[in-house]
C-alpha cells in the first residue's frame, strides 16, 4: 500500500522559512506526478504547487515566487520550500501523488490517486 508521510511542519515567525518533506513508500517519486495542498481552518483545500513525472512544475499564482516544489529521488521524498511566509500560509500541508507517467503537472486535486496525512504550518505575526 502506498504511503505518503509529511514532515518538516512546525511553527515560525512572519517572514521566515520552512522546508517541508514528503516521503514515499511503495511509490517511486522519481518521474511521478505529485503536488502539494493546504487547507486552512474554515477553508477549503487549495492548490499550492504541482510537478510531472519530467519536472515541469506549475504553481498557484498567488504563491508563485515565494514556494518551490522540488524532488529528491535518491531519498524518495518530495519537497516544498516555503520562503518569506505570511500568517496566511497557517495551514495544514499536504502531499499527493497520481498513478503513471504525465508530461504536465497538474493542481487539480482529483487527478491525485494518494494522500498524505497532512504536517501543520503555523505562522505567527
Amino acid at each position: 500500500q502506498v504511503q505518503l508521510v509529511e514532515s518538516g511542519g512546525g511553527s515560525v515567525e512572519a517572514g521566515g522559512s520552512l522546508k517541508l518533506s514528503c516521503t514515499a513508500s511503495r511509490y517511486p517519486t522519481s518521474n511521478a506526478r505529485m503536488a502539494w495542498f493546504r487547507q486552512a481552518p474554515g477553508k477549503e483545500r487549495e492548490a499550492v504547487a504541482g510537478i510531472d513525472s519530467l519536472g515541469n512544475t506549475t504553481y498557484s499564482d498567488s504563491l508563485k515566487g515565494r514556494f518551490s516544489i522540488s524532488r529528491g529521488d535518491a531519498e524518495n521524498t518530495l519537497y516544498l520550500q516555503m520562503n518569506n511566509l505570511n500568517p496566511e500560509d497557517t495551514a495544514t500541508y499536504y502531499c499527493a501523488a497520481a498513478r503513471g507517467f504525465w508530461t504536465t503537472a497538474t493542481l487539480v486535486a482529483s487527478q491525485y490517486d494518494y494522500w498524505g496525512q497532512g504536517t501543520q504550518v503555523t505562522v505567527s505575526s
